[in-house]
């Protein structure tokens, strides 16, 4: 199974971009996290990494996004074992972090305006 994701903007190699993506994804922002999650899945204005896409995309999907759920998936059928165990902890790092600042693990879901 692909996903058709010919269409999305954010395929293009642009480190500013990614850059914007990621302050909104650590804001909360389910696009944003989906889209850092697709970024880093493609390795697109920034480095290729498995983990980290599956960490954005987890938290994407936990926030309610479904095509988050079919691309982490598919990134998941693709990580090796260290991979995985790496996302594992990114995720709990994550958790940590946002129960330290109050935030437990649930972000407000915004407008959703990304659809192919």
């Amino acid at each position: 199974m692909t996903v058709d994701i010919s269409n999305l903007v954010l395929l293009r190699n642009d480190p500013e971009e990614a850059a914007r993506l990621l302050e909104a994804a650590e804001q909360g922002d389910i696009d944003a996290q989906y889209a850092m999650g697709l970024i880093y899945a493609e390795g697109r204005g920034v480095e290729q990494d498995a983990a980290l896409s599956f960490l954005w995309l987890t938290l994407a999907s936990d926030n309610g996004d479904n095509d988050a759920i079919t691309l982490r998936n598919i990134v998941a059928a693709r990580m090796s074992e260290a991979e995985h165990r790496q996302a594992l902890l990114l995720i709990d790092q994550h958790n940590s972090r946002a129960a330290q600042k109050g935030l437990g693990g649930h972000r407000t879901r915004q407008q959703n305006t990304r659809r192919h």
